[in-house]
Protein backbone atom coordinates (compact mmCIF):
# COMPACT_ATOMS: atom_id res chain seq x y z
CA UNK A 1 0.00 0.00 0.00
CA UNK A 2 1.19 3.24 -0.51
CA UNK A 3 1.78 5.85 2.13
CA UNK A 4 0.37 9.54 1.53
CA UNK A 5 0.54 12.72 3.89
CA UNK A 6 -2.86 13.13 5.37
CA UNK A 7 -2.88 16.87 6.55
CA UNK A 8 -5.40 15.62 9.74
CA UNK A 9 -2.65 12.68 10.46
CA UNK A 10 0.58 14.50 10.43
CA UNK A 11 2.03 16.74 12.81
CA UNK A 12 5.90 18.24 12.00
CA UNK A 13 9.25 18.48 13.20
CA UNK A 14 11.82 20.78 13.05
CA UNK A 15 14.81 19.95 14.12
CA UNK A 16 17.34 22.51 15.98
CA UNK A 17 17.11 25.09 13.16
CA UNK A 18 19.58 27.47 15.15
CA UNK A 19 22.14 30.16 14.90
CA UNK A 20 25.51 27.52 16.13
CA UNK A 21 24.42 25.14 13.52
CA UNK A 22 23.42 27.77 10.88
CA UNK A 23 26.79 29.55 11.37
CA UNK A 24 28.29 26.26 9.80
CA UNK A 25 26.56 26.30 6.55
CA UNK A 26 26.99 30.01 6.14
CA UNK A 27 27.27 29.99 2.35
CA UNK A 28 23.68 28.09 2.27
CA UNK A 29 22.29 29.81 4.77
CA UNK A 30 20.21 32.48 3.37
CA UNK A 31 18.54 29.56 1.18
CA UNK A 32 18.04 27.59 4.38
CA UNK A 33 16.56 29.92 6.34
CA UNK A 34 14.09 30.93 3.81
CA UNK A 35 13.17 27.72 3.12
CA UNK A 36 12.40 26.75 6.64
CA UNK A 37 10.29 30.34 6.91
CA UNK A 38 8.29 28.86 3.85
CA UNK A 39 7.83 25.64 5.24
CA UNK A 40 6.25 26.81 8.39
CA UNK A 41 3.61 29.44 6.60
CA UNK A 42 2.54 26.01 4.44
CA UNK A 43 2.18 24.02 7.41
CA UNK A 44 0.40 27.00 8.76
CA UNK A 45 -1.88 27.52 5.93
CA UNK A 46 -3.14 23.57 6.78
CA UNK A 47 -2.92 24.13 10.88
CA UNK A 48 -0.56 21.04 10.95
CA UNK A 49 0.93 21.27 14.32
CA UNK A 50 4.85 22.12 14.66
CA UNK A 51 7.26 20.96 17.14
CA UNK A 52 10.14 22.89 16.83
CA UNK A 53 13.46 21.59 18.88
CA UNK A 54 16.24 23.45 20.52
CA UNK A 55 18.76 21.86 21.04
CA UNK A 56 20.66 22.98 24.87
CA UNK A 57 22.44 25.08 25.79
CA UNK A 58 20.85 27.09 24.45
CA UNK A 59 22.96 30.26 25.83
CA UNK A 60 25.67 28.28 23.07
CA UNK A 61 23.77 27.31 20.58
CA UNK A 62 21.61 29.84 20.57
CA UNK A 63 17.84 30.35 19.37
CA UNK A 64 15.90 30.26 15.83
CA UNK A 65 16.78 33.34 12.84
CA UNK A 66 14.28 35.83 13.46
CA UNK A 67 12.26 35.73 10.31
CA UNK A 68 11.35 31.64 11.13
CA UNK A 69 10.90 32.42 14.75
CA UNK A 70 8.19 35.33 13.52
CA UNK A 71 6.49 32.25 11.55
CA UNK A 72 6.19 29.62 14.42
CA UNK A 73 5.44 32.40 17.34
CA UNK A 74 1.61 31.14 18.07
CA UNK A 75 2.02 28.10 15.38
CA UNK A 76 4.42 25.84 16.54
CA UNK A 77 5.37 24.11 20.47
CA UNK A 78 8.86 24.81 21.51
CA UNK A 79 10.92 22.07 23.22
CA UNK A 80 14.43 22.15 24.39
CA UNK A 81 16.00 18.93 24.24
CA UNK A 82 19.46 17.26 25.76
CA UNK A 83 18.76 14.12 23.89
CA UNK A 84 19.67 13.97 20.22
CA UNK A 85 16.77 11.98 19.43
CA UNK A 86 13.61 14.33 19.96
CA UNK A 87 11.43 11.07 20.86
CA UNK A 88 13.70 10.52 24.31
CA UNK A 89 12.46 14.03 25.76
CA UNK A 90 9.68 12.83 27.77
CA UNK A 91 8.16 16.39 27.41
CA UNK A 92 7.84 16.04 23.33
CA UNK A 93 6.76 12.23 23.76
CA UNK A 94 3.58 13.24 26.04
CA UNK A 95 2.99 16.25 23.72
CA UNK A 96 3.09 13.78 20.47
CA UNK A 97 0.74 11.35 22.61
CA UNK A 98 -1.92 14.66 22.88
CA UNK A 99 -1.68 15.26 19.33
CA UNK A 100 -2.84 11.68 18.00
CA UNK A 101 -1.33 11.68 14.81
CA UNK A 102 0.99 9.26 13.61
CA UNK A 103 2.45 10.84 10.45
CA UNK A 104 5.26 13.56 10.85
CA UNK A 105 7.37 15.48 8.13
CA UNK A 106 10.71 16.23 9.32
CA UNK A 107 12.89 19.29 8.51
CA UNK A 108 16.11 20.57 9.75
CA UNK A 109 19.46 19.72 11.13
CA UNK A 110 21.90 17.77 12.03
CA UNK A 111 21.01 15.75 8.84
CA UNK A 112 23.51 12.78 10.59
CA UNK A 113 23.02 13.43 14.45
CA UNK A 114 19.85 14.63 15.56
CA UNK A 115 17.83 14.22 12.22
CA UNK A 116 18.73 11.02 12.35
CA UNK A 117 18.52 9.87 16.01
CA UNK A 118 15.00 11.15 15.93
CA UNK A 119 13.81 9.93 13.04
CA UNK A 120 15.05 6.33 14.51
CA UNK A 121 13.36 7.21 17.32
CA UNK A 122 10.06 7.73 15.82
CA UNK A 123 9.94 4.67 13.24
CA UNK A 124 10.37 2.72 16.39
CA UNK A 125 7.50 4.62 18.01
CA UNK A 126 5.22 3.03 14.80
CA UNK A 127 5.53 6.77 13.29
CA UNK A 128 5.39 7.24 9.44
CA UNK A 129 8.58 9.61 8.88
CA UNK A 130 8.45 11.79 5.57
CA UNK A 131 11.95 13.64 5.36
CA UNK A 132 11.87 16.82 3.14
CA UNK A 133 15.59 16.41 1.59
CA UNK A 134 15.92 20.40 1.20
CA UNK A 135 15.03 21.10 4.18
CA UNK A 136 17.74 19.19 5.95
CA UNK A 137 21.64 20.79 6.54
CA UNK A 138 24.56 19.65 7.98
CA UNK A 139 27.95 21.15 8.92
CA UNK A 140 29.07 17.68 7.74
CA UNK A 141 29.87 17.58 3.72
CA UNK A 142 29.17 13.77 3.78
CA UNK A 143 26.04 12.52 5.03
CA UNK A 144 25.14 10.12 2.70
CA UNK A 145 25.45 7.23 5.16
CA UNK A 146 22.80 8.95 7.35
CA UNK A 147 20.34 9.62 4.77
CA UNK A 148 20.60 5.68 3.17
CA UNK A 149 20.31 4.37 7.05
CA UNK A 150 17.19 6.81 7.21
CA UNK A 151 15.53 5.37 4.04
CA UNK A 152 17.01 1.91 4.68
CA UNK A 153 14.64 1.35 7.91
CA UNK A 154 11.61 3.17 6.44
CA UNK A 155 11.74 7.13 6.38
CA UNK A 156 9.88 8.31 2.98
CA UNK A 157 11.94 11.13 1.24
CA UNK A 158 10.03 13.59 -0.92
CA UNK A 159 10.77 17.18 -2.31
CA UNK A 160 9.32 20.33 -0.35
CA UNK A 161 7.30 20.77 -4.42
CA UNK A 162 5.73 17.20 -3.65
CA UNK A 163 4.77 18.04 0.11
CA UNK A 164 3.33 21.12 -1.24
CA UNK A 165 1.16 19.40 -4.16
CA UNK A 166 -0.03 16.23 -1.66
CA UNK A 167 -1.11 19.02 1.13
CA UNK A 168 -3.10 20.94 -1.62
CA UNK A 169 -4.42 17.52 -3.14
CA UNK A 170 -6.19 19.12 -6.02
CA UNK A 171 -5.85 22.35 -8.28
CA UNK A 172 -8.60 24.08 -6.75
CA UNK A 173 -7.35 23.01 -3.14
CA UNK A 174 -7.00 25.29 -0.21
CA UNK A 175 -6.13 28.47 -1.41
CA UNK A 176 -2.28 29.68 -0.67
CA UNK A 177 -1.14 32.99 -0.31
CA UNK A 178 0.38 34.34 -4.06
CA UNK A 179 4.44 35.22 -2.62
CA UNK A 180 4.45 31.21 -1.09
CA UNK A 181 6.20 29.20 -3.24
CA UNK A 182 5.95 25.93 -4.52
CA UNK A 183 9.53 24.82 -4.85
CA UNK A 184 12.58 25.16 -2.34
CA UNK A 185 15.28 27.29 -3.31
Amino acid sequence: MSKRIVRDRCWAALIDVQEFFLSAVADRRSGIEGNMANFARLLGCFQIPIVATLERPIERKGGLPKALKSELDGRAEFFEKDFFDLTKEKAIRNYLRRLKKKQVIVAGCETDVCVLQSCLGLLDLGYEVYVVEELLFSASPNVDAALARMKNVGAIFLTYKTLYYELTEAVDGVPLPDDLPDEAV
